[in-house]
């Protein structure tokens, strides 16, 4: 009778160790499978902040499916557009043609800037292709800088009416000092284009 105690406690040992072994397993085995999905929220924020220090951005709505340019002139050097994507300052991220080519409905525009060159910046909107008779493009258009200082601010914005092929409007005209502050009475919409003909 004390042999089969002895026994049964031995048993009950065995199936205590392995119960604990297999909760501990799953427990591992869960935190494995979690590692990949936890981020710090440092390293999130850092990822999502906007890539340059002067953002200009384009939009017109989707339903409205043509081609309008965005144009951007940094102090001192050549426009940025379809056709000249890069420069020193600035980059066009990407030509939207509107519906063709584009895998998603929205119609979008965006130039970065590396750095803030003091001086006048000047924006403009050209629509490149033809419009229908009567048709109105309302586009855009959004400046916002970014300092190592601060997140990127909004401070510029306007809408622009675009009614036939080849047109070409500056959206804003302004002047940015050396720490990226929008010089005060800077801010204008004189004509300069960069497409069309003067």
């Amino acid at each position: 009778m004390h042999q089969l105690d002895e026994l049964d406690e031995d048993n009950w040992g065995t199936v205590f160790r392995d119960v604990i072994l297999l909760a501990l397993i799953g427990f591992v085995a869960m935190v494995i499978i979690m590692l990949p999905h936890i981020k710090p929220t440092e390293v999130e924020t850092q990822d999502h902040k906007a890539p340059g220090n002067v953002i200009v951005e384009l939009h017109w709505p989707s339903n409205k499916p043509f081609d309008v340019d965005l144009w951007v002139k940094a102090p001192r050097e050549a426009p940025i557009g379809f056709w000249n994507m890069g420069g020193e300052t600035f980059n066009l991220l990407r030509d939207d043609l509107g519906s063709e080519a584009d895998v998603t409905n929205e119609n979008y525009e965006i130039s970065y800037s590396r750095g803030i060159p003091a001086g006048e910046y000047i924006v403009n909107v050209h629509q490149y292709g033809p419009l229908p008779i009567g048709t109105i493009v309302t586009a855009t258009v959004v400046v916002s800088v970014r300092t190592q200082l601060e997140a990127a601010r909004q401070i510029l914005t306007t809408n622009i009416e675009l009614v036939r092929q080849g047109q070409e409007v500056t959206a804003f005209r302004f002047r940015l000092d050396q720490e990226g502050n929008l010089v005060p009475d800077s801010v204008n919409k004189l004509s300069r284009r960069m497409v069309t003909e003067e």
